[in-house]
């Protein structure tokens, strides 16, 4: 399982206020489907790529990226990678494994209220789909 080829650094998005020297472990539900609880963290290699998860992720608080590292093996996210994007260009990961929180990040690129509606309702036509599945 180890994906030795990444070395980061390592970004999460979220709209949660995490403390450098935290923890991200699994367990916990989805930010994008509620119902489910992830057996995984997830994470990208892509401060941008971790913004828009933050942005488009549930709750209230202001989207955050977090500088994180894996704390054990991680492999490609297969939810982007075996579905949409063969290769892994979104260089996005998971491990079961927690993430420790190692700083915020705050020069990633915000989207435009317009992309953020054509990203939701892309989400929202997969949700509907049976291939919106979450790999977990």
């Amino acid at each position: 399982m180890g994906d030795w080829t990444e070395e980061g650094p390592f970004f999460h998005g979220t709209r949660a206020d995490l403390r450098v020297g935290g923890l991200l472990t699994a367990g916990f539900r989805s930010n994008y489907r509620p119902e489910v609880v992830m057996n995984h963290v997830y994470f990208t290699a892509l401060a941008d790529g971790a913004g828009l998860a933050a942005e488009l992720a549930a709750g209230t608080g202001e989207p955050r990226v977090y500088l994180v590292e894996p704390t054990g093996d991680f492999e490609d996210d297969p939810n982007v990678t075996d579905r949409k994007f063969p290769g892994n260009p979104t260089r996005s990961y998971r491990s079961r494994e927690p993430l420790r929180v190692v700083g915020e990040v705050t020069d990633w690129t915000r989207q435009t209220p317009e992309a953020l509606q054509a990203w939701r309702d892309r989400l929202a036509a997969l949700r509907a789909d049976e291939r919106g599945e979450i790999i977990n």
